[in-house]
C-alpha cells in the first residue's frame, strides 16, 4: 500500500511539474524579446512602426523644436528591448499593448512639448478632456505686456496654425505663443525638447547616498524629465549608467533618455505601490483604501505614481490635462480608437500616493 500511494505522489508530482513548466513557456523574438513569457506576445515593433512614430511625433524635427533630430524610432525601440521581457508593451492582448504604449508615450509627448489642447463641443460623447468649448482658433501672441489675438475662422485652422508656426521668428513656445482652438481635433506637438530650457534652480539636494557632483546641475532631462540629484543616482544604479556625476548622457542619448522614462513606468515609487505599468495594464488590485481614495486603474493612476501630487489631486489643471490630451490624440493615431481609452482618465479627485514628497519628475 506504502509503494502505491508513493507511485502516486510521484505521478502527480511530474504532472504538476509538467502543468508548472507550460505556464512557465517562455519564447524568443529575435534581438527584440527574448526569454520571456510576455515575448510569446506581439512585440512593440510588430504594432507599432516607425510610420506610426513619425505621424505621433510628426513636429519634432521642425524648426520650432529644440531638439531636432534627437529623438527617433529606432532610440524608442532599443530602449523598450530592456523592458519587454518585463512586460512594457508586451502585457496582455494587442489592443492592450497598444493601450500601454500609447498612455507612455502621452507622457512623452506632454512633457517634452508645449500644449496639446482639446476643447469639447456640448453633447460630444467622445470628447472627455475639461474646458469649455470655443467658436473659432485663433493664434495669441503674448510679447512684452501686450497682447495680440488674430482669430482664423475654418475647421482646418489647427493645421494652418501649425504650419505658419514654424515661420514665426524670435518667439518661443509656451511663453509667449499658444494656440486656442474649438475644432474638435487636437494639436499635439509631441516632444521638442530634451531638457528644461530655463531651470530656476540647480536640483541639489543634500543627499549622503547621492551627493551632487561639483558644479552639476540636476534639472530636468530626458524622455519623462528626471529632477534632482538623488533621482538621478537611482535611475544612474538602475541602468548602470553614472548619470548623478554625468547627467548630460539623458540630453545627449535618446536611447538612454526613452530607457530612463521605462524605467520609471516600470517601477514602483515605494514598497506596496504599484508601478505605472502594473496600475495600467491590469496587474494591480486597489484596496479599500485606495478605492475610498479614488485610486483606480486607468490612465489617471499613472500620473499619481510618477508626478504625486505635482498634477493629481488639485481638480482640473493644465498639466493633467495635457497627458490626457495627447493619450486621447495618440490613441486615434496609432489605431486604437480613444474610444477605448478606458475609464478613470484623469487623477483629479486622486489622493496622491506620496503626497508633499518631490517626485523624480515636474
Amino acid at each position: 500500500m506504502g509503494m502505491k500511494w508513493m507511485l502516486v505522489l510521484v505521478t502527480l508530482g511530474l504532472l504538476l511539474g509538467l502543468s508548472s513548466g507550460a505556464k512557465k513557456k517562455t519564447c524568443d523574438k529575435g534581438w527584440e524579446c527574448k526569454g520571456s513569457i510576455y515575448c510569446c506576445n506581439d512585440t512593440i515593433s510588430d504594432f507599432f512602426q516607425a510610420y506610426q512614430f513619425e505621424n505621433l511625433f510628426s513636429k519634432r524635427n521642425a524648426p520650432v523644436a529644440h531638439a531636432v533630430g534627437f529623438w527617433d524610432y529606432k532610440s524608442f525601440i532599443l530602449a523598450s528591448t530592456q523592458y519587454q521581457p518585463l512586460g512594457f508593451g508586451t502585457s496582455g492582448g494587442k489592443k492592450m499593448q497598444m493601450k500601454e504604449v500609447s498612455a507612455f508615450l502621452s507622457h512623452v509627448g506632454s512633457k517634452t512639448s508645449f500644449f496639446c489642447k482639446r476643447l469639447c463641443f456640448p453633447h460630444d460623447g467622445i470628447c472627455t478632456a475639461r474646458g469649455p468649448p470655443l467658436p473659432v482658433c485663433s493664434l495669441r501672441l503674448h510679447l512684452s505686456l501686450t497682447e495680440v489675438q488674430r482669430p482664423i475662422c475654418n475647421q482646418t485652422a489647427s493645421l494652418i496654425l501649425l504650419y505658419s508656426f514654424e515661420n514665426l521668428q524670435g518667439l518661443e513656445w509656451g511663453r509667449n505663443v499658444w494656440v486656442q482652438c474649438g475644432d474638435r481635433r487636437s494639436i499635439c506637438l509631441g516632444p521638442l525638447y530634451n531638457h528644461e530650457m530655463s531651470p530656476s534652480q540647480s536640483y541639489c539636494d543634500p543627499n549622503y547616498l547621492y551627493p551632487c557632483a561639483p558644479g552639476v546641475d540636476y534639472y530636468g532631462r530626458g524622455a519623462i524629465p528626471v529632477y534632482w540629484n538623488y533621482n538621478y543616482g537611482r535611475i544612474g544604479d538602475a541602468l548602470k549608467v553614472d548619470i548623478l556625476n554625468h547627467p548630460e548622457y539623458l540630453e545627449q542619448n535618446a536611447t538612454l533618455a526613452f530607457m530612463a522614462a521605462m524605467h520609471e513606468w516600470m517601477t514602483p515609487k515605494k514598497k506596496n505601490q504599484p508601478s505605472a505599468h502594473d496600475a495600467y495594464v491590469g496587474n494591480w488590485k486597489p484596496t479599500k483604501n485606495d478605492t475610498l481614495s479614488k485610486r483606480l486603474p486607468g490612465l489617471g493612476i499613472t500620473m499619481n505614481i510618477l508626478y504625486g501630487d505635482q498634477v493629481c489631486g488639485q481638480g482640473s489643471v493644465d498639466s493633467m490635462n495635457n497627458i490626457v490630451s495627447h493619450n486621447l490624440y495618440y490613441l486615434d493615431l496609432m489605431g486604437v480608437g480613444q474610444q477605448y481609452s478606458g475609464e478613470n482618465l484623469d487623477c483629479a479627485e486622486q489622493v496622491p500616493f506620496n503626497p508633499s514628497v518631490k517626485s523624480a519628475t515636474s
